[in-house]
This record gives C-alpha cells, sequence and structure tokens, in this order.
C-alpha cells in the first residue's frame, strides 16, 4: 500500500480530493492532509509520503517551493501540482522542478484517476527495479564475504567501492543446530550474545557448504561473544531445551586485518570437523583446543598400533586390571585425538579394534559365556557414534562384562583402582558420571561407596588430590598461579584460589611466599 498526502488551503477541496477516489482500490492510503505551505513541507519532510496532492498557491509557503525544498532534502516521492487557469507560470517552475502531473482546478475525476494509476504503475515498476537491486547487491556481497573468509585474493576496489568489512577486529564463528528438533528453534544466534545488528554492523552472516558462519565485527561484539563463553563455561550443563543444549559452537583467533580473516574462519571451519573428540555436554570449542599438528609428529593408526592396543587390553582384561584398562583406553583417546586421519578412518580402526578383541577372547575362553554383540552391531554402533568419548565408554562397558564373565571381577580392588585412576588422572575433567562406567557401576551406587569407603565425597577428593599437587608446584616451580590452575585440572583461575583457600587456608599466593 502506497501512502499519499494531500495540501490544499481550502477545506472543501482537501475533503473532495478524498471522496473523489477509491484510494485504497488504486493501492493508497491517505495518510494526513495540510492547510499551508510550512506544514505541508514540514510533514513531506517528516514522513516521506509516496504521492503528494499539492495546491500551488499555498498560504506561507508556495507549491513550487515546497517541491524545491523537498527535492533539495532527498524526497524521491510523485508530485500532483493542483491549479487554475491563470498559474500557469506557476506550473512552468513546478515542471522545472521535475514535477511530471499537473492538474486544472476544478479536478476532473477521469483526469484525476487516470494519472494516479499511470503513478501507481511507476511507483511498481521501481520498487519492482529496487528488489532486484538490492537482491544483485546482497548476492553480490556475499560472494565477496564468501572470498574474504576462504582466503580467495581479492582485486583492488575503486575508490568508490570498498566491499572489505570495516572493524577494529573481527573473530569468525562457526555454528550449527545439532537437536532432533532443529526445525523447530527459532531463535537466533544474536539472540544469544544479545546485541542487535542494524545494517550489519555487529556481525556478517552466510552459510558455506552447508555452515551457518558468523563474522563477528568490532570490540563491541566480540566482547558480548566472550561473555557468552564465559556464561556458558560457569554453566557446564545447559538445561534441556535451553539453547545452549542445541547447539555447538567453534570459532577461530580475532584478527585486526580484513586480510586475515580467512585464518580465523579455517580455524573455526577444522574445529567444526574435529567435534567428534569433544566431550560430553561440550558446546563450544576454541582455537586454543586444535591439536598443534605441525610441531609434533601426528598419531598414525596402523596395524601395528591396532595390535599393540589389542595386546595391552587382553592381558588387563585377562586380570581385571579395571585401572590399566580406563588409563589404556584414555591413552588410546589422547592419541586419536592428535591423530591427522579423518573421522572415517578413526572409526574404522575402533572397529578392528575391538572386533580383534573379541575374536582372541572368544578364542581363548570358548568355554565362557561371554556377552559379546554380534559383530554388525558393534559395526553399526561405532558408526553411528557423533562422538569418541562415547565409543571409549561402550568399550569400557563391554570390557567390565567381559571381566565379569571370565571369573575375574576383582571388586574389592576396585576402589583402589578408582583412587589410583584419581591420581593419575587429576588434571583431567574427571567427574563422577565419566569415572562410574569406566569401573562397571552406577554414578549415584558409585558415589555412596565412595564416601563410605574413603570418608569424603568423591568431589572432595578430586580438590585434595589437585590443591595438593598445586602445592607442590608452587613451591617447586616458577610457573605463574594461572598456569599451575590449569595443569591440576581448574579451567578456572578464581575457582582455583577459591578452592585453595578453603583447603589451606590462604592464598597460593601466601602459600609459595611463607614456603618457598
Amino acid at each position: 500500500m502506497y501512502t499519499t498526502f494531500i495540501a490544499d488551503d481550502e477545506l472543501i477541496i482537501r475533503q473532495g480530493l478524498r471522496c473523489i477516489l477509491d484510494w485504497e482500490e488504486l493501492g493508497f492510503q491517505i495518510i494526513g492532509e495540510a492547510a499551508n505551505g510550512a506544514d505541508a513541507l514540514d510533514f513531506i519532510i517528516k514522513n516521506n509520503p509516496d504521492l503528494v496532492l499539492l495546491d500551488i498557491r499555498m498560504p506561507q509557503i508556495l507549491g513550487t517551493e515546497i517541491v524545491r525544498r523537498a527535492k533539495e532534502q532527498g524526497f524521491t516521492g510523485k508530485f500532483i501540482i493542483l491549479s487554475g487557469f491563470t498559474d500557469f507560470e506557476y506550473t512552468q517552475a513546478a515542471i522545472h522542478y521535475g514535477v511530471d502531473y499537473y492538474l486544472t482546478k476544478p479536478i476532473d475525476e477521469d483526469a484525476l484517476l487516470e494519472t494516479v494509476k499511470n503513478i501507481a504503475l511507476q511507483l511498481d515498476t521501481s520498487k519492482h527495479q529496487q528488489e532486484i537491486f538490492l537482491e544483485y547487491k546482497r548476492k553480490a556481497h556475499d560472494m565477496i564475504l564468501h572470498d574474504i573468509l576462504i582466503g580467495q585474493d581479492i582485486p583492488t576496489a575503486p575508490d568508490d567501492f570498498d566491499y572489505y568489512p570495516k572493524a577494529d577486529c573481527y573473530q569468525v564463528i562457526i555454528y550449527e543446530k545439532y537437536s532432533h528438533n532443529a526445525e523447530r528453534i527459532t531463535y537466533r544466534f544474536s539472540d544469544l550474545l544479545m546485541v542487535t545488528n542494524e545494517d550489519n554492523n555487529s556481525y556478517e552472516a552466510i552459510t558455506i557448504d552447508g555452515n551457518e558462519v558468523l563474522l563477528l565485527k568490532g570490540t563491541f561484539i566480540l566482547q558480548k561473544f566472550q561473555d557468552f563463553l564465559e556464561r556458558y563455561e560457569r554453566e557446564q550443563k545447559p538445561q534441556t531445551n535451553s539453547p545452549l543444549d542445541s547447539l555447538f559452537i567453534t570459532y577461530g583467533r580475532t584478527v585486526t586485518s580484513p586480510k586475515d580473516i580467512h585464518t580465523s574462519y579455517e580455524e573455526a571451519l577444522r574445529l567444526l570437523q574435529r567435534r567428534f573428540f569433544c566431550e560430553h555436554k561440550q558446546h563450544t570449542i576454541g582455537y586454543k583446543q586444535l591439536p598443534q599438528l605441525e610441531s609434533r609428529k601426528p598419531f598414525e593408526i596402523n596395524q601395528d598400533v591396532l595390535q599393540n592396543y589389542c595386546k595391552q587390553l587382553i592381558g588387563y582384561i585377562q586380570a581385571a586390571k579395571r585401572n590399566q584398562v580406563a588409563e589404556t583406553l584414555h591413552d588410546l583417546e589422547n592419541n586419536l585425538y592428535n591423530s591427522a586421519e579423518d573421522i572415517q578412518e578413526i572409526k574404522l580402526f575402533l572397529t578392528d579394534l575391538y572386533l580383534t578383541i573379541k575374536e582372541k577372547l572368544s578364542h581363548l575362553y570358548h568355554n565362557a559365556d561371554i556377552p559379546f554383540p554380534g559383530n554388525g552391531d558393534i559395526i553399526a554402533f561405532v558408526g553411528s557414534r557423533y562422538y569418541l568419548y562415547e565409543i571409549i565408554l561402550y568399550f569400557t562397558e563391554q570390557f567390565e562384562l567381559i571381566m565379569r564373565a571370565i571369573g575375574n571381577p576383582s571388586s574389592d580392588s576396585v576402589m583402589d583402582d578408582i583412587i589410583h585412576y584419581i591420581e593419575h588422572n587429576y588434571m583431567d575433567n574427571i567427574k563422577l558420571e565419566n569415572i562410574a562406567p569406566l569401573f562397571g557401576y552406577n554414578s549415584s551406587y558409585l558415589g555412596k561407596i565412595f564416601n563410605k569407603k574413603v570418608g569424603e565425597g568423591f568431589n572432595v577428593f578430586i580438590d585434595k588430590v589437585r590443591i595438593n599437587h598445586s602445592k607442590d608446584l608452587l613451591i617447586n616451580t616458577e610457573l605463574k598461579v594461572y598456569e599451575i590452575a590449569e595443569k591440576v585440572g581448574y579451567r578456572n583461575v578464581d575457582y582455583f584460589h577459591t578452592k585453595f583457600k578453603k583447603y589451606v587456608k590462604e592464598s597460593p599466593a601466601e602459600f609459595r611466599k611463607k614456603n618457598k
């Protein structure tokens, strides 16, 4: 619906113009009227109507002057000048200022109708051309942004066409929705960052190879993203049906030059491809977590490696050495993280590993009733997993069933095995729900028996182990406090300070000063 404004000093003329045509049927809505030139000019500038019916002899400011001033201030709407037979000189001036339509009073209904129809057609054509232009502009913008992200060489632009995004810093984010009900998710990522994106000033959004990519632009939006990451770290486990529960986000480093944007994008893309290695309930992963494969020899998976792990695991299973089984699987998990192989190759390796162990144990204990799953089930399970930790957990559960089936449950030493495991892996993200399946227990039940046998809660015990190791590092190394916090398993240095003061009754700095 186009907008119309009527300006005439005679009320009866204004009323007649309202009623002479069915404006809505013609696609117009009358949004105002004025009885003098000053009010008319003010309304036109403020409301920018598509069509103005303007009396050429307006009080205060003449109609020709209204046309001139309005066009000087950028008004692009259409004018129909209403004039008397003696106003030809004024009409010539209006034509000089670009007015194409004028009608003499009294207004002829048919002439007005034909004029309005012609203007509607022009407005339709102009609107369609503008839409086409904006679409081409958007496509050109997306193509340029695509080339900037992937590192394609961009030719030098003319002075009047600078297509590089302007900001003091940049960062690339890739996110995907992986909820089972992803199509029902209506929120936008900007909602999570709590920002608006007027004229793409905060970020640019584009889809590349099916991935949703955001280019953050400027200190403000980058800080908002850091705030978002810190909120997530504090929550650790997003509630079901919350936005975080259905998003996986990767991000590259911050860069200061548009020509380095592709570096941040490539890091985010590599991380997206490494989602397989994320921990349980992990929804974000950043460039610092990329393995430095260039600075070390990547782990290779081959038959020799497979046979070595097979031999170790079978030996520990036969001896019911649960802690060694757990540590061997943990070592395998770390090595695979530093492998240059693609995910499908890693899954095939793990499938072969389990099938080889199954075959050898079936031969060694052919009289035992070992509850091995079928080969097809094993292949299907490993092939369908999104995460490595799911496969490692599956192996752990299966190996526990095997140990019980061949008659070596060794239940009396399980608590010692758990404590041994904690002592050797305290620097990792150890949680009761992750440890329990490794030793064949329900997490709730393990928590109870741990408290009973050890005399303190699982989390308290881990904290004390970590604090004891941190005390040793404070005394015997020159590491900074935040570095020690990371080495003993605390991601947040403030949280480490809180725990240290709780158990040692003084800050890490005070302890170091007193005992150095």
